[in-house]
This record gives C-alpha cells, sequence and structure tokens, in this order.
C-alpha cells in the first residue's frame, strides 16, 4: 500500500453486535461506527439487528467514495475562492493600520476577480496592479503591498504566480530639519494647543505624529509621566518600545483617566487625517513657516539633536525605533548632519 493509498473498508462486528467499518489511510487504521466524519447521517447501529450488516455495508461504500473525491483525507477540501478568502481574512486580523488594511483589501479585491474569473491569478493580473502608477513612488509602495499578498498567499499553500515586476529609483524625499524650533513653536502653541502637544512629542519623543501620537492613551504612560510604553501593534517596527518623556512636556501634560486618548479625552482617538488636516490649515494661518517644514521635520530634527548629543548610532536608532540600523544610517545621510572631521578619527 503506498503512503497516499487507502483499503476498501471492511465491514466488522464487535461482540456487543455492534458493526463499524474498518480501513486503513495513510498507513493509520481508522475505524468508524457512522458517517460523522464524511458528514453523512449513516448510524448503522441505530437499525434493527438484521438490517446493521446492509447499512454499514452503504457506510463503507460512502466513506471510500469521498475520501477517494477529497484527496484521501477527511478534512474538507476548500475551492480555490474559499481558501483565498479564507488566507485573506486572515491576514486582514493582523494589526494593521487602516490606511495598510485599506491598501490589502483593495489588493485582495482585484486578485479575487481575475480568481473567479480566470480560475487562476497569474503574473500579469499581479502586474498590472502597480503597473497603473506612474509615479515611482505609487508604483513601489503598490509593489511592495501586492508582494505582501502575494508572498502570504503562497507561504500559505495557494497556487499563484508571482510578479515580475522591480522596483523603480525614487527621489528620496527629505523633512527638512527645523532652524528656529522655539518659534515655531511658539506660533503652534498660539493656534492649537493639540498641535502643539503633537510636535513636542514629535520632537522630544521621536513618536511618529499620525498614528504613535494621535492614539496615545494615559494608560501608555507611567505614573509619573515620566515614560511612554508602546506595544508592538501600535509601532511601526512591530517591536515594543518605551521612550523617556523630557520634563518640558511633562510640563504640558495633565493625566486624564487611565483608557481616555490624550486628545480627545475620550477612549477613540481623532480620525486618521486629524493633525494632517490641522498642520496644514497652520500653515495656511501662518505663511512665513517653510514650505518644506512637515510634522515630521520635528522627529529629524530630534533625531539630528539625540545624535550630536550622543554621537551613538545604536542611541539614535532605540530613540527613533527603527528595527534596523541601516534604517538610521539612511536618515542620518540626508538630515545635514555635519561630516566626518579628522578629529573624529581614531588615534595612536
Amino acid at each position: 500500500m503506498t503512503r497516499n493509498s487507502i483499503s476498501y473498508p471492511k465491514v466488522c462486528n464487535d461482540k456487543l453486535g455492534n458493526y463499524y467499518v474498518d480501513f486503513r489511510l495513510h498507513q493509520k487504521r481508522f475505524r468508524l461506527f457512522n458517517g460523522n466524519k464524511i458528514g453523512s447521517s449513516l448510524s448503522p447501529n441505530s437499525y434493527p439487528a438484521k438490517m446493521r450488516r446492509a447499512i454499514t455495508t452503504e457506510l463503507a461504500r460512502e466513506v471510500y467514495e469521498y475520501l477517494i473525491n477529497n484527496d484521501y483525507s477527511f478534512e474538507k477540501q476548500l475551492n480555490k475562492v474559499e481558501l483565498f478568502d479564507m488566507l485573506i481574512d486572515k491576514k486582514l486580523s493582523e494589526p494593521l493600520s487602516n490606511s495598510y488594511r485599506k491598501s490589502l483589501v483593495s489588493i485582495a479585491s482585484c486578485l479575487r476577480t481575475h480568481l473567479v474569473k480566470c480560475g487562476a491569478i497569474k503574473s500579469n493580473h499581479v502586474d498590472m496592479l502597480s503597473l497603473k502608477y506612474n509615479n515611482n513612488t505609487s508604483y513601489n509602495t503598490m509593489r511592495r503591498h501586492v508582494n505582501v499578498i502575494v508572498n502570504y498567499l503562497i507561504e500559505n499553500g495557494f497556487p499563484i504566480e508571482r510578479s515580475k515586476l522591480k522596483s523603480k529609483k525614487q527621489i528620496e524625499i527629505l523633512h527638512k530639519p527645523i532652524g528656529n524650533l522655539k518659534e515655531l513653536l511658539e506660533y503652534i502653541k498660539s493656534y492649537n494647543k493639540n498641535l502643539y502637544l503633537c510636535a513636542l512629542l514629535t520632537y522630544g519623543c521621536l513618536l511618529r505624529p499620525h498614528q504613535e501620537i494621535r492614539c496615545l492613551k494615559w494608560r501608555d504612560f507611567s505614573d509619573d509621566l515620566s515614560l511612554i510604553s508602546l506595544s508592538g501593534n501600535k509601532v511601526k517596527s512591530k517591536r515594543n518600545r518605551v521612550v523617556p518623556v523630557p520634563e518640558y512636556i511633562r510640563n504640558e501634560l495633565a493625566k486624564g483617566e487611565i483608557n481616555n486618548n490624550i486628545f480627545t479625552c475620550t477612549p477613540e482617538p481623532y480620525n486618521n487625517s486629524y493633525f494632517k488636516c490641522v498642520w496644514r490649515r497652520f500653515k495656511k494661518c501662518f505663511p512665513s513657516v517653510e514650505r518644506d517644514i512637515t510634522l515630521y521635520s520635528f522627529r529629524h530634527t530630534g533625531a539630528i539633536e539625540i545624535y550630536k548629543r550622543s554621537r551613538s548610532l545604536s542611541k539614535l536608532q532605540k530613540a527613533m525605533g527603527h528595527s534596523s540600523l541601516k534604517v538610521s544610517l539612511t536618515y542620518l545621510r540626508g538630515l545635514e548632519v555635519e561630516d566626518l572631521k579628522e578629529e573624529d578619527m581614531p588615534m595612536i
């Protein structure tokens, strides 16, 4: 008997007169007294004794046909669309940002349409999702998101062709460091207190404004407000993160109810675009603020300050919450940090 084979079920009965089918599947022995395992209502021993052998014979036939038609398995084999839907639901159940989830849902929907229409998902179906973008940044972002879905499906046994597209070179977007930090913070403070606190936390704690800061709750702070502890599902790197809170930020905080958001004073945060909108309105009211200055400029300015103070790349990496030192080095290349000087080099 080969590994992927089945012996035809034998009709047997025990000393008590109970009938069952006896067979081997994948070299493992099975005894079934009813059809529950294959979704059949047959139950031979619920019949009068004279009828049990005939009903068990019928059960043997049903069991054999079920296993032959179900790839030698008791587990129900999902069709391609059912398997696709199950895997996508599982992927989307992971902790994802709203915008990222929305992108993956859109990609999955397009791929599912091709699956239903063509019976398979080919590489050209995968590629066309990215090719509709002319902008290199948008193209690369979509390509990266598409590959997340495709790789996840492949890893879980779903037949799908990988994309053949390569990433495109894109212009690195740098958030300009802030020269007149105190003056800019005073402008912001006079305009909107929430935006002011967001800018302080972005600069002083190097948190990301639109997700990490916007969703902060008082329970994320230590009792004395000196530390912020963020679990992995709240940060981009997916790693737990503990950040010191400078005194000038603590002076602006008045701890509220533990489960409330620090900005809304309710359990729910503002919407995803809240700080983007407030920042855009602020810049309209203060046209003297340079065009290249963004909320992320506070984070990058804070990064420069940490590096200048510590001269430690590992501390900078930890402060910024980067999963890789390579990312931190990329930031430094564009953050106007001073070049190496002779006195910085090793001495004998």
